[in-house]
């Protein structure tokens, strides 16, 4: 695996991860209302999912690799126009607000149902199947290992990284709240998530032709 990659990889997760979306919003939201470990508790069930879903890509992509140069091209260029289209559906975005005046709820809660939620939250969300399919290719070296391993190995990095952000979100909540109910950060992570998915979808352009 190519180092400079993984490090290009690492930057792009975590730029993803932290802009304002259903889960990061939803791990925020349950921190603020149920306390530190619920928020926690449902980001790790999140992050399990996500390795559902590098094995159904790595596994999928690397059975068209080996069967079908062109029906892998195809999938890249499809995944290229879908990085397109969630940068356009971020131009939309309304912005979110989080109501920092609302106290915990003082629910004691087992957390293993909360890591469930959460797992199958994302699991049962075919848009992450779709977005790891369009995502983890580009990030994969033509020498080294086999497809279907570095993209297991990425998909590891990625959930080990957005566990780490959902913990760190979850226990300062209220910081993050008041971020997200400022006009000019709300402005900031548009445009960024704007540019890093249409640049993700440049360079899946440009690698197909590879």
């Amino acid at each position: 695996m190519d180092i400079i990659l993984i490090f290009a990889f690492i930057g792009a997760s975590i730029l993803l991860t932290l802009m304002p979306g259903p889960d990061i919003l939803y791990v925020l939201t349950e921190s603020l209302t149920r306390g530190r470990k619920t928020g926690i508790s449902i980001g790790t069930g999140l992050s399990l999912g996500v390795f559902v879903h590098t094995i159904l890509a790595a596994s999928g992509i690397s059975l068209l690799l080996s069967q079908s140069p062109l029906a892998f091209d195809i999938v890249k260029y499809a995944g290229a126009l879908y990085l397109f289209y969630l940068a356009y559906q971020a131009y939309y975005e309304k912005p979110a607000t989080v109501d920092l005046s609302i106290g915990q709820e003082k629910v004691a809660q087992l957390q293993w149902p909360l890591i469930r939620k959460g797992f199958l939250m994302n699991v049962l969300n075919p848009k992450v199947s779709i977005f790891f399919i369009a995502f983890l290719p580009q990030f994969v070296s033509p020498d080294g290992w086999a497809p279907m391993y570095q993209m297991i190995v990425l998909g590891l990095i990625f959930m080990i990284q957005a566990w780490i952000i959902f913990s760190l979100v979850a226990s300062t909540g209220g910081l993050f709240a008041s971020w997200l109910n400022q006009p000019r950060f709300w402005f900031i992570a548009k445009w960024s998530k704007i540019v890093v998915l249409l640049i993700l979808g440049i360079t899946l352009i440009f690698s197909a032709n590879g």
